[in-house]
């Protein structure tokens, strides 16, 4: 099942989260149309404002590779030393639903909320992101 295997891809992410301030740890698995999975971590920075979060860091490295179609992301988060059982759902930040919203169509495209391998949460980015700003609503 695909949805298992970003959910494993996304705790990998995980690993490499760069959170020295927060302490709070976050991975993403994005799946391009393509059917390739590109890893994303949060990168934080002292200034904060060029902190990145883990949603943003994969959709940027797929777009840097010429990919723009998407079909899910899972997201996963923890403060630093939490057991994976005891995690909560992570939800994406409004900056990252902006950034899905250029991309991905809001009826289809799938966000999924994990806190173990096997409790995740699905849903469609019109649902967390309703009335959300596209190129279309620029172009009125």
């Amino acid at each position: 099942m695909k949805e298992l295997e970003l959910i494993k891809e996304a705790f990998q992410a995980q690993n490499f989260s760069y959170a020295p301030y927060s302490k709070f740890h976050v991975g993403a698995a994005l799946l391009g149309k393509n059917g390739k999975i590109y890893q994303g971590c949060n990168i934080e920075n002292a200034a904060l404002t060029p902190t990145n979060c883990a949603e943003r860091t994969a959709f940027f490295k797929a777009i840097s590779e010429g990919v723009t179609e998407f079909e899910a992301i899972v997201v996963v988060g923890s403060p630093e030393g939490t057991k994976q059982e005891d995690a909560d759902y992570c939800a994406p930040c409004g900056v990252c639903r902006q950034v899905m919203a250029e991309f991905c169509d809001p009826n289809r495209f799938r966000v999924i909320l994990a806190r173990t391998q096997e409790d995740y949460q699905e849903y469609l980015l019109k649902d967390i992101l309703p009335l959300g700003f596209t190129g279309k609503d620029i172009n009125k």
